[in-house]
């Protein structure tokens, strides 16, 4: 039985299904959003009438095979991801994602394992190789086979707010972060959002402003698969909201050059049951396990090959060029040093600094694992913490810092590049490939600005 028939099989006989009709007929639902994680990060989805749920789950959607690479075509036309002939796949939905949109309750939800179809000689019924939701599904479950351990997470997702009504005054030498009067500007954007995240399960902690339009919502941390499909919620939440609001949410890693980034930090922590791997009972004071020093020096060690992934748009390097903003440059740890790579924030915790706002959680959650099993693996020492500020000091590896070495990086490493299927790691490596040619090809207003009248 392939792994198609046997997600069919559930889909036909698990007691769930009675559940979700009765929240269909309760809630009013009349339509259903079938939806696919792309390789960037993006949803795809397909909408059916709900009176064929049961008909769905079994037979699934069908979409385009370039639809993962989001039908994107290279400078020279062709269509990645296969061309215009390539065989569609199936997506079948996964009962547990089910859920109604509370901003519009006649519409729901559910995501969707993607596979090839049944007619594909050989292949038939095989997961989707560039399916990334369900690599890191399947990574983390063979992570916990081999170690007896699971990886959980909490991420940071900055992100910024424009609009008139969204401009904020800051003194000179001054800042906006934290400050009461912006939290009231922006109290009808957060409630919004916080209201629909809890009817869609989170369970939101806490949130700050940060800079001009740069808002931070956080929610508590949970197994590493379950963050990620609530990090790709939050930005459906998101551009929801600011729909609604008549302004622009944006994710852009660096929307203007002397501002802070758009980060979105991975809080990764290791669990054993209900022991958190990473620190000592007893001991209180900011110390690493030493499985815990292990995996921070996978990390630090894969930092360079996997940043393509946590970094992945062009945009994302300007953030590491613009000194002073707590963005990393160099391949370090420390003691609550927040200009790092890595962070020990607190007790039990690691903060991975590199990833932002652009990531593809799905992927930076299983190269992360690749890069910690490597460590714990090999007993890779992480070296002695930085102490200050680590900019400018040429002690430690620089990280790329254009995606352009970022993507050699990452075809030269091969546990990260190793950790994702063949089809996968030279699918994202030619899409952002050709993002950074396509930026090195356009001339800007930088050009412009400097050349146009000066030579």
């Amino acid at each position: 039985m392939t792994s198609l028939d046997q997600h069919r099989e559930l889909n036909s006989s698990d007691a769930r299904i009675t559940d979700i009709e009765k929240q269909i007929a309760s809630a009013g639902v009349e339509y259903i959003y079938y939806q696919v994680v792309t390789l960037t990060g993006r949803t795809v989805a397909k909408v059916v009438p709900a009176r064929h749920l049961r008909r769905n789950l079994v037979k699934g959607v069908q979409f385009h095979r370039t639809a993962m690479v989001d039908l994107h075509t290279d400078r020279t036309g062709q269509l990645l991801g296969g061309g215009v002939d390539a065989p569609e796949f199936t997506a079948i939905p996964d009962l547990d994602t089910f859920a109604v949109l509370p901003w519009d309750t006649t519409v729901a939800r559910f995501f969707c394992t993607t596979y090839e179809p049944d007619h594909i000689p050989e292949v038939g019924g095989d997961y989707l190789a560039t399916d990334t939701r369900s690599t890191l599904i399947r990574a983390h479950n063979q992570f916990t086979a081999d170690t007896g351990l699971v990886l959980k997470s909490g991420c940071e997702p900055e992100m910024t707010w424009l609009g008139e009504s969204m401009e904020v005054k800051v003194r000179p030498g001054g800042s906006a972060a934290y400050q009461t009067a912006n939290l009231e500007l922006m109290r009808p954007i957060y409630q919004s959002i916080m209201t629909y995240a809890h009817a869609l399960g989170f369970d939101m902690i806490e949130g700050d402003y940060e800079d001009p339009g740069q808002l931070e919502l956080n929610w508590q941390f949970d197994r590493c698969t379950d963050t990620a499909d609530r990090l790709i919620t939050y930005r459906q939440i998101c551009h929801q909201v600011a729909k609604e609001h008549g302004v622009i949410a944006s994710f852009m890693p660096k929307p203007a050059t002397g501002s802070m980034g758009n980060g979105c930090h991975h809080n990764v922590s290791l669990w054993n049951g209900d022991e958190n791997v990473l620190e000592e009972p007893g001991r209180r004071e900011l110390h690493l396990s030493k499985i815990g020093q292990h995996a921070l020096g996978g990390m630090l060690a894969h930092a360079s090959g996997s940043i393509a992934i946590m970094a992945s748009t062009v945009n994302s390097y300007k953030r590491f060029w613009d000194g002073g903003q707590f963005a990393p440059t160099a391949v370090n740890w420390g003691m609550d040093n927040k200009t790092c790579t890595v962070r020990l924030s607190a007790v039990g915790r690691l903060e991975y600094k590199i990833p932002d706002a652009s990531v593809n959680p799905y992927l930076s959650h299983t190269v992360l694992l690749a890069a910690i099993k490597d460590g714990i693996d090999n007993a890779i020492d992480p070296g002695d913490p930085q102490v200050g500020s680590s900019y400018g000091d040429d002690t430690y590896e620089t990280l790329p810092l254009t995606l352009g070495d970022a993507v050699k990086a990452f075809n030269g490493n091969n546990v990260i590049r190793g950790s994702l299927a063949p089809e996968l790691a030279d699918q994202y490596s030619a899409v952002k490939f050709d993002e950074w040619a396509r930026a090195c090809g356009a001339v800007t207003d930088f050009d412009r600005d400097m050349y146009l009248e000066f030579l």
